[in-house]
């Protein structure tokens, strides 16, 4: 009886350093899923940015002026 409890134990601490291991993994993860969201964030505030100054020079074209 006394070598069953052991190897439960001991299979129990093995899940727990690999329930540790891979939160460790996923914490590494969800930090470079953040950083890339962040990225993408800034990356699609500057094209809306450049849209913006696009459509700002397009207003300023005169393109009711008969063509000659």
């Amino acid at each position: 009886m006394g070598d069953s409890i052991v190897e439960r134990l001991t299979e129990l601490e093995g899940a727990v350093k690999r329930a540790a291991e891979a939160l460790a993994r996923m914490r590494e993860e969800n930090a470079e899923l953040k950083r890339e969201v962040k990225r993408l964030g800034d990356e699609r505030r500057q094209v809306l940015t450049q849209v913006d100054m696009i459509l700002k020079d397009i207003g300023k074209l005169d393109l009711d002026r008969p063509q000659e």
